[in-house]
């Protein structure tokens, strides 16, 4: 028996059996399309956390105020310090002393309510100078940004958020319009381009930024210390020489060993690792269930192989008196068991791709196909059919022609 009657002879055995073949294949049909869709899920989460990250900048280092100790000794977390100020941002920006850094963007921030009319709306208050929409990567959708007059002489102008100006403003432009920021007027002279991106506990299309002067003005603040420093390296490649620049400059500043810092400096690159470790991690560990369902079907295949066995003891023991060696039947059965295991792939495949644009829109949830995830599910299934059927066909060839014939 040759290839394509071997071939011929496995598919007529199943289309014989298509209720049993079906349920057979349903094991690994599921498994599959849930190892595309974890798979997809995980990849989709990434995705999603480095395009929120790359909304904060390109090529961003984000600098942030050391901890703090109180006179009762109670330490306070990363950024409670006082320790950056407006001189540090000046000195970060002076290019023949940090050369690989392209601009600096001091920052403070408060939580404020909005007032429009009889509309308010409490939200992040920043303020900064004319260098913030270059180093967080920001374009404004309708009128402008901060000019340098304004930031100089703490004009009361803002520039509002996308998501701020539809929650102040219901209808028509907000430009030109006034709003009431921590009890003063202000003229709203520019609109924020959307970006999507938020945290866990604010967005970044949900703020007002005024220069960092008025900022001071309003929140009652009389010291030029700043709650963080935005700083865009010249280039990708000059990120890490940049850091060393911003290290040695604050250690010099403040006068503090390089084993005590009173700050801290995060990338891009290290925020995107820390965030994407737990989606792996989940990613990890959901693929490990839906591989567990991939063992299933194979045990499926297993067992619907050997009551095929079974059931043609007879057919066995006439194909081998009529000449036919243990290794064309071992073949026959393998063939049956990985054309099982192949369809059953290619359908789950199908299945976990059409998951996956379905998915998004009930969950909410970016789903990314894999393209080697699926070749390696297909080559998986049918991996498995072949190796959950080498028991059963190993059994169908030991048959001897006379037990076999005279079995019932």
């Amino acid at each position: 028996m040759n290839w394509a009657e071997t071939f011929r002879s496995g598919l007529d055995a199943i289309r014989a059996h298509r209720l049993r073949s079906g349920l057979t294949m349903l094991g690994i049909v599921i498994g599959v399309s849930s190892v595309i869709l974890t798979v997809g899920l995980g990849l989709g989460a990434q995705d999603e956390v480095r395009r929120q990250i790359d909304a904060l900048g390109s090529n961003l280092l984000i600098v942030s105020p050391g901890s703090s100790t109180s006179q009762s000794g109670v330490r306070g977390g990363f950024g409670s310090a006082v320790t950056l100020t407006l001189a540090d941002a000046s000195s970060l920006a002076t290019h023949s002393v940090a050369p690989d850094i392209a601009a600096v963007a001091p920052v403070t921030t408060d939580s404020l309510a909005l007032t429009a009319g009889t509309t308010n709306w409490t939200t992040n208050l920043v303020g900064t100078t004319t260098t913030w929409p270059s180093v967080r990567s920001r374009t404004v959708s309708a009128g402008r940004f901060l000019t340098e007059d304004e930031v100089t002489g703490a004009a009361d102008v803002v520039v509002l958020g996308s998501a701020t100006a539809s929650e102040l403003f219901s209808f028509g432009n907000p430009v030109g319009r006034e709003v009431t920021v921590g009890g003063s007027p202000m003229t709203v002279v520019g609109v924020l381009e959307p970006t999507g991106a938020s945290a866990e506990s604010s967005s970044e299309d949900d703020l007002a930024i005024v220069p960092i002067g008025t900022a001071k003005r309003v929140t009652g603040s009389a010291t030029a210390a700043v709650s963080t420093i935005y700083v865009e390296a010249a280039s990708a490649d000059s990120l890490s020489a940049a850091h060393q620049e911003i290290t040695a400059l604050l250690l010099n500043l403040h006068g503090v060993d390089a084993t005590e810092p009173d700050f801290s400096i995060a990338t891009q690159e290290s925020l995107l690792e820390t965030a994407n470790a737990t989606n792996r991690t989940l990613t990890i560990l959901l693929g490990g269930v839906a591989a567990i369902s991939l063992l299933v079907g194979g045990i499926g295949v297993m067992n619907i192989m050997l009551v095929a066995v079974t059931e043609r003891v007879r057919e066995i023991g006439l194909r081998k008196a009529l000449g036919a060696t243990p290794a064309a039947i071992r073949r026959q059965f393998l063939v049956e068991a990985g054309v099982l295991g192949t369809v059953g792939g290619v359908v789950g495949v199908g299945v976990g791709i059409a998951g996956a644009f379905l998915l998004p829109g009930l969950l909410d949830q970016p789903v990314s196909v894999s393209v080697v995830a699926t070749v390696a599910a297909i080559g998986v299934a049918l991996a498995i059919g072949l190796g959950f059927g080498v028991y059963p066909a190993g059994r169908a060839a030991r048959l001897t022609p006379i037990d076999a014939l005279r079995s019932e």
